[in-house]
């Protein structure tokens, strides 16, 4: 299953396209453009936001990809990550912040560390699309836990 990481992750969405090209034993090619992009559930983020899955966990790697992106002022739900998430910014600007403490500006070639168990939100800037590629560990079989929506005070928040 897709997981929709914030992300991504996030939550299993649709089935896995198979890979265009595997050698027994030897490396898989998953094709660009063979996995669907799924539109971000409204009760996990506010405004259009589209996830492109790149890969899933499995055994050899417990972990998921995918390309995040955001209209302009829309973000995730206040979430946190069991086993921790990574996000790169590629395109775009946009806006991070940890429970408790100031929102934070992000732009291409920022890295989000956002550590196991922390509560966290992320998305486009007010007047900027934005995109991320977020990778999420899986622990116990969840790479996110959603929370509350992000009022629009703590997103405009500085």
């Amino acid at each position: 299953m897709i997981r929709l990481i914030l992300g991504t992750a996030l939550a299993a969405a649709a089935p896995f396209a198979q890979a265009d090209s595997e050698v027994a034993g030897g490396q898989t090619i998953i094709r660009k453009g063979t996995r669907p992009s799924v539109t971000g559930p409204a009760d996990r983020f506010t405004g259009h936001v589209r996830v492109d899955p790149l890969f899933a966990a499995d055994e050899e790697i417990p972990a998921s990809a995918a390309y995040v992106t955001f209209e302009p002022g829309a973000r995730s739900a206040w979430h946190v990550h069991p086993a921790g998430q990574r996000l790169v910014v590629v395109a775009g600007a946009g806006l991070t912040q940890q429970w408790g403490k100031a929102v934070q500006e992000i732009h291409p070639g920022d890295v989000v560390v956002c550590p196991a168990g922390v509560k966290h939100w992320h998305g486009a800037a007010p007047d900027s699309p934005m995109t991320h590629l977020a990778m999420g560990g899986v622990s116990e079989g969840k790479v996110v836990q959603w929370m509350e929506a992000v009022t629009d005070d703590q997103y405009h928040a500085r």
